[in-house]
């Protein structure tokens, strides 16, 4: 741990060279002609390793797990080797397709190369079940053949493969059999409801690479996950929704239809919180920042998170333990009597719970009635508005989402929840994070991701972004804009000075030409979002101790900021 920063953020091993070579597809595939193919041959490895080469003798073909048919591809990335199983597939010039396979267990990756335009690539981590990988590719007015290749993660589990495919023109070269049109979805549920928005949630349909949600008869939006928020919704009004599965070769017939009514006007998490607002971590401990106390917090700061609550003997239960010692004598009392304070300023106080060396485990019905029974207890007791999410260690959707709904029906409307999700955690909506995140938008108030401790990433138009820039910040803000959370829920987190993160560190000005980006196309980099995002919640930062030791420079300047956007 540092010496001097107890809330370190662990640097994740992605560096820029290999991220480039990943890209993220958001695209659903196009409708299939009557002449396309799969023009991959043994596509189900049902004849062995045959037309498929592996790196170091990593990959073999098994019979248990399968997708399709008796085989299976598995690959064992082993030290410097990271698995990479190959073939090279004829294709035509000037012809677009649509590379698909499906995957299982440890990271896994998906690409073709030497396609004469731009090269692609498409990936997902840890896939406990079958999940499918899909990206499209244009070929070069004289591209014959590319390479279609699969590879894992230094150090991570053996991956599986499964039923490839490179659909489109027929190439000549022979191929596997072409896709079928998939199923209806079942499963069709809401998942939450707002006063201008509905969430929904059905079954992963076996063949489909998207899905389209249709309202009242009427296509809402397209996704390539089984989770939905449909935005734009009038107030206490009543819908109906269906959903198809999409691939290839057409759409499925519309699933059965639910029905939902949005919530009166208002809606969400948040109670009185400001429209844009500034969120900081408080230290309740001294690490060579500034020792404050809750009353000397600034007051540009419009949630103050506490930092941390500590896991009991008791599964998911959590509590919190005053430094009074570390904090000059700072006694419960005093503290209890500054959240008030606070309050009565019109700011709100929040516990988080997790930080770097958090473990709190939330991972089954029991676990997450103890999580929402003690942080009740807490605000009980101490006042605090609502709990912010920093599990860095692990998080389960399932049970998190059971935590926090059931902590809602405790507290009421007025409930602040907030999240400070790493960088990795929010690449997709398939990460645990971000399936909490969805499928508590109802009442959620703000996802803060930490723009530092990161490394290269990808943003939301497939492209790599080092950490430490404009385009860093706006890039991958916009796969959480794009993917399924309003403006209001999403904040931009960065570190308050140099000493308070490992790296990632960007000065005032960029974090705030970052928001003017987001919210009206001013002050971009080479990355310009898709549209304007007036409503962007704001930014974050740790933590209120490491600005105070910089003379308050991050607040002075992103606090009037953030307050003054449109």
């Amino acid at each position: 741990m540092d010496p001097v920063r107890r809330r370190s953020r662990r640097i994740r091993l992605w560096s820029g060279a290999v991220t480039a070579a990943l890209a993220l597809s958001l695209t659903t595939a196009t409708q299939a002609s009557a002449a396309d193919v799969n023009n991959v041959r043994n596509s189900g490895f049902e004849a062995g390793l045959a037309d498929w080469t592996c790196s170091a003798g990593s990959g073999t073909a098994v019979s248990s797990p399968v997708h399709g048919g008796t085989a299976a591809l598995k690959a064992t990335p082993a030290g410097q080797d990271n698995a990479r199983c190959t073939q090279t597939v004829a294709v035509k010039p000037n012809s677009t397709y649509t590379l698909s396979a499906w995957v299982q267990g440890g990271y896994a990756y998906l690409g073709a190369t030497g396609t004469g335009t731009t090269d692609v690539s498409t990936w997902t981590p840890d896939a406990p079940a079958w999940k499918q990988l899909t990206t499209t590719f244009t070929t070069g007015a004289s591209t014959t053949s590319v390479t279609v290749y699969t590879h894992g993660w230094y150090g991570q589990a053996a991956y599986h493969v499964d039923d490839v495919s490179v659909f489109g023109p027929d190439g000549g070269g022979g191929g596997g059999p072409a896709p079928t049109v998939p199923g209806a979805p079942g499963g069709l549920s809401v998942a939450g409801t707002t006063s201008s928005s509905v969430s929904l949630a059905w079954n992963t349909v076996s063949g489909a690479t998207g899905y389209t949600v249709y309202r009242d008869g009427t296509k809402a939006t397209a996704v390539t996950g089984t989770s939905a928020t449909v935005t734009g919704l009038a107030a206490s009004t009543s819908y109906s929704f269906q959903v198809t599965a999409t691939n290839a070769a057409g759409e499925s017939p519309k699933s059965a239809t639910v029905t939902a009514t949005t919530a009166p006007t208002g809606g969400g998490g948040g109670g009185s919180v400001p429209k844009h607002a500034v969120t900081g971590y408080w230290q309740n401990f001294d690490n060579g920042a500034a020792v404050q106390r809750l009353s000397d917090v600034q007051a540009q700061y419009d949630i103050i998170a506490v930092a941390f609550a500590d896991a009991t003997s008791t599964p998911g239960a959590v509590t919190f333990n005053l430094d009074s010692a570390g904090l000059g004598g700072y006694t419960v009392d005093q503290f209890k009597a500054d959240i008030r304070a606070k309050q009565a300023a019109g700011k709100k106080v929040i516990i988080s719970v997790g930080g770097e060396l958090g473990r709190v485990a939330v991972n089954d019905a029991a676990s997450a009635a103890n999580f929402a029974n003690s942080v009740h207890s807490l605000m009980q007791t101490y006042g605090f508005d609502g709990v912010d999410i920093d599990l860095e260690n692990g998080l389960n959707a399932t049970y998190m989402t059971q935590a926090l709904r059931s902590l809602s029906a405790k507290a009421g409307p007025s409930l602040i929840i907030t999240m400070a999700p790493q960088t990795i955690d929010m690449q997709s909506t398939s990460n645990s994070y971000f399936q909490t995140a969805l499928n508590i938008k109802d009442i959620l108030t703000v996802v803060n991701m930490q723009y530092y401790n990161s490394g290269s990433m990808l943003g939301c138009d497939g492209k790599v972004y080092s950490q430490g820039s404009v385009d860093f910040l706006t890039a991958l803000a916009c796969i959480q804009l794009e993917n399924g959370l309003a403006p209001s829920q999403v904040g931009l987190g960065l570190p308050a000075s140099t000493r308070g993160a490992g790296s990632g560190y960007v000065s005032p000005s960029v974090v705030n030409a970052a928001l003017d980006c987001l919210t009206k196309a001013a002050n971009c980099g080479s990355f310009k979002p898709p549209r304007t995002y007036p409503g962007l919640r704001g930014a974050m930062t740790w933590s209120t101790n490491w600005d105070a030791t910089a003379g308050n420079a991050w607040s002075n300047a992103v606090g009037p900021h953030v307050h003054a956007l449109p």
